[in-house]
């Protein structure tokens, strides 16, 4: 393979082998992934919980597993857990706030109003946390097991060992877990969003496929070579941008229409959501100046220097800052400018309907 790629032969085609995987599922369609997600997604948290009660046992303990206090940084120092607790609640909020706003892709299928809330605050909240605490106590577990930090699973379990018939059965469980992740969360929304730039054009599986493309175009291999540029520089960076958008749109339905949207204009040009040409001018200076805070922080990342200004905490809890600058600012755009809120006809819904 050529040096740009940075990837051997073999490991290229593994890719390939996964990333078919996953079109073959997502070109089946929806009754598909609900079938990978309604059977997967317990069996992950199986794997989650087994590999939790190894590295308890074998490190001795929970103390043992939870007291080294330092880990990596893009520059090679190292800091305080005290330091890092903002990045690393902020990656792990990031990680999974594109699931978040996109979760009407999956929501809209539930039977029930009910449903759809319950299975939000127990299946997002509760695995998210669960999962971040899983993967930090068992990488740091490994270095009081094995004598050095292993944060792949794929290197942990070839580590561990077991026999042929163990490691074959650990890896058919990772490969599960990964595809119930990643088409939940990396390849529904954006298909969708594809889809819907030109809905006449672009169908679902269409736009997994553009998906699908970009994601071999991205290389994202590489984002994995150094676990603190994956963190610092890709997930906090995008959660910056992430944090703004959540905030807008939690801010424009629950503050700005008090839970309520007319749906008919939801779909209506020159409707109540017209704003200009189809764009919000508050929403997208909110959003700008959302993100604005943090993009020394993220600059600083990029070039692998570390921020110790201001700045640079405020980049550690990029998400959350920018949650709240861009919702306040936006609630406050769409009151000071008069743009219309209010919607023209009594077809509405509400978050109780």
């Amino acid at each position: 393979m050529p040096a740009f790629i940075g990837l051997n032969t073999g490991e290229f085609l593994c890719f390939l082998l996964f990333w078919a995987m996953n079109v073959w599922i997502v070109l089946r369609g929806m009754d598909s992934i609900k079938f990978l997600e309604t059977w997967g997604s317990p069996f992950l948290l199986a794997v989650g919980v087994a590999l939790f009660a190894w590295a308890l046992v074998r490190a001795g303990g929970l103390g043992p597993m939870l007291e080294n206090p330092t880990v990596g940084r893009p520059d090679g120092r190292t800091a305080g857990v005290g330091t890092l607790f903002g990045a690393g609640l902020t990656s792990a909020v990031a990680f999974w706030g594109t699931m978040a706003l996109s979760i009407p892709d999956f929501s809209r299928y539930a039977r029930s109003q009910r449903d759809q809330i319950v299975g939000q605050a127990v299946g997002l909240p509760g695995t998210m946390a669960l999962f971040a605490f899983i993967g930090a106590a068992v990488t740091n577990a490994t270095v009081v097991i094995f004598g050095t930090r292993i944060s792949d699973p794929v290197a942990l379990l070839a580590r561990i060992g077991g026999g042929p018939l163990m490691i074959m059965l650990s890896m058919a469980g990772l490969i599960v877990a990964t595809l119930t992740t990643n088409i939940a969360a990396n390849i529904v929304a954006p298909a969708n969003g594809f889809s819907n730039l030109a809905p006449d054009k672009i169908t679902f599986k269409q736009g997994a496929m553009i998906t699908a493309v970009i994601g071999i175009l991205m290389m994202p291999w590489r984002l994995y070579n150094d676990a603190a540029a994956y963190i610092f520089t890709w997930l906090i960076g995008y959660g910056a941008l992430l944090g703004p958008v959540a905030g807008i749109m939690i801010a424009d339905y629950f503050v700005v229409r008090r839970g309520q949207l007319n749906v008919n204009d939801l779909y209506t040009r020159d409707g109540a959501y017209e704003y200009a040409r189809g764009f919000n001018p508050v929403a997208i200076a909110a959003l700008a100046l959302g993100v604005a805070p943090s993009l020394p922080g993220f600059v600083a990342a990029l070039r692998g220097v570390p921020l110790t200004t201001v700045f640079g905490t405020i980049y550690n809890w990029a998400w959350f800052v920018g949650f709240l600058v861009a919702g306040l600012l936006y609630c406050a755009g769409m009151r000071v400018t008069g743009v219309p809120v209010r919607e023209p006809t009594d077809v509405r819904v509400t978050a109780r309907d």
